[in-house]
């Protein structure tokens, strides 16, 4: 990688993997691009921004072809809830959208990391220890547009060569941005609730499990998997990465260890319940770890506990 290009870089992962890269790779060297959401005043000083919406083929090729452009981290996308409530805007972005970043890729020769999700499965797949390759079908449109999304990067790989990689990633949970729209968002919301009113109003079920995973093992999977040599995968996109399988309540009895007050309710949000409960519990990723090394660094204790020191310190900031 030595020229990178950023999609949906003012969002939930972007807005996180670009300062990482460009400390990693140069700052001139990793272009931000986000649509609509401005960017904050530390990512648009550090390097190049540029406003983009992905549906633009020319926009996209002209910035790809002006900054010679090599690999795209393709992170634009409607999370679910939003993708449910806006079905038909959904697909535009989030399929026709990556028909966009796959095309140019195969016509300037790009590598392209495109992050599937847990959305990618659906009601009828192995809700424990989900296994790498099993049915999906998933019934929202944000997975349908996720697992479209991996069978196309499959078939510009096997047709056209092109350099396709990807992670389904669990709910991700994260310090520096707020909510977007996804299933999971009650992770994050919990966060500032506690150290803001030490009470959280939950829209899933206490008993709700999912996959989780902490920021920082979410870009450090992203790099590690763009960066191991293509030579040695096998799956190449879609693999199954998680950290952590937790349930509204478990988390809430972590944060109690360090906010003693804090209490949890529930007013169930039945979209998002509908969403979480076709999802699995947790997935196997037995398959990255063996192919290139996956592994995370933060557990739940960890996580929580990393969480609530680098909030109260913005919240304090502020």
């Amino acid at each position: 990688m030595k020229k990178i290009l950023i999609t949906g870089a003012t969002g939930q992962i972007g807005s996180e993997l670009t300062p990482v890269l460009r400390v990693r790779y140069g700052d001139q060297n990793v272009i931000a691009a986000g649509h609509r959401r401005e960017p904050d005043s530390e990512l648009a000083a550090s390097g190049p921004f540029c406003s983009l919406d992905v549906r633009d083929a020319a926009a996209l090729e002209a910035v790809v072809t002006n900054h010679e452009v090599d690999t795209i981290f393709h992170l634009a996308s409607l999370l679910s809830a939003v993708a449910e409530d806006r079905p038909q805007l959904a697909w535009d972005i989030n399929a026709n959208g990556l028909i966009n970043v796959l095309e140019i890729a195969r016509k300037r020769n790009c590598s392209v990391f495109f992050p599937s999700s847990i959305g990618a499965f659906g009601p009828l797949t192995p809700a424990e220890n989900t296994p790498q390759d099993t049915i999906q079908h998933p019934n929202t449109m944000y997975g349908i547009t996720k697992l479209s999304g991996e069978l196309l990067c499959g078939y510009y790989h096997k047709r056209f060569g092109v350099d396709t990689r990807g992670v389904r990633y669990p709910g991700l949970i994260s310090y520096s941005t707020l909510p977007g729209g996804g299933t999971t968002d009650y992770a994050v919301e919990i966060f500032h609730a506690a150290l803001q009113y030490a009470h959280y109003d939950c829209f899933l079920r206490a008993d709700t499990r999912l996959d989780m995973m902490y920021m920082p093992d979410a870009i450090d999977a992203a790099i590690r998997l763009m960066e191991f040599d293509g030579e040695r995968l096998i799956h190449r996109n879609g693999y199954n990465v998680t950290a952590m399988s937790c349930s509204p309540m478990d988390l809430a009895q972590e944060i109690e260890k360090h906010i003693p007050d804090f209490t949890i309710g529930y007013k169930i949000d039945p979209v998002r319940q509908g969403i979480a409960d076709s999802w699995p519990r947790h997935m196997d990723d037995s398959v990255a770890r063996k192919e290139w090394g996956w592994k995370p660094q933060f557990d739940l204790p960890a996580m929580v506990e990393g969480m609530i020191r680098h909030l109260s310190s913005r919240l304090t900031a502020k």
